[in-house]
């Protein structure tokens, strides 16, 4: 009986090692996962939160593309100018109903990040359009941006590229 009791043990020791070297794993795999998912970027007292565009399909000459800006500081700024490798040029837009009818008009000016609050380029609102592309953007690569901003100066951020009809899920993942 004794060496059955042995046996039981040094099983049950080898199944506590096993278990333990898979929660060690388990628990490094989670401590990486919000730098992968939420990807920010900082100028200034600016945060960007998770910039994304959309894959684009064969010929397409223009994509959008989506953050957020945070300001965590006491003066607004102002995001004045997009550049990108992937594109001729950027502009900012905004989109909106009028009379029943959507439309879409480049936001001359810029767009205010008032102190302490925070803006959101996202579908249907305000957003980048990526003009003339030079290439496509394909689901799962990234693409660099320059960002600049009045007070906060340039920003170099990457453009996480979602499938074509993402909506911007990993969104929540960037505060």
């Amino acid at each position: 009986m004794s060496s059955f009791l042995l046996a039981a043990r040094a099983h049950a020791q080898r199944g506590f090692e096993h278990f333990s070297l898979a929660v060690f794993a388990l628990l490094l795999l989670l401590a990486c996962v919000p730098g992968a998912i939420a990807h920010e970027f900082k100028a200034g007292d600016l945060e960007i939160g998770h910039p994304w565009s959309r894959a684009t399909p064969p010929g397409a000459k223009v994509a959008g593309g989506y953050f957020t800006v945070t300001n965590k500081g006491s003066a607004p700024d102002r995001l004045q100018s997009i550049s990108s490798e992937v594109s001729d040029k950027a502009e900012l837009h905004e989109m909106g109903v009028k009379d029943g009818v959507m439309t879409m008009r480049p936001v001359s000016g810029g767009l205010e990040i008032p102190a302490g609050g925070k803006v959101e380029l996202k579908p249907g609102g305000y957003h980048l359009m990526f003009v003339g592309l030079k290439r496509q953007p394909k689901q799962g690569e990234k693409f660099p941006a320059t960002l600049t901003f009045e007070k906060a100066g340039s920003v170099t951020v990457e453009f996480a590229v979602e499938g074509m009809g993402e909506m911007g899920g990993m969104d929540d993942h960037a505060e």
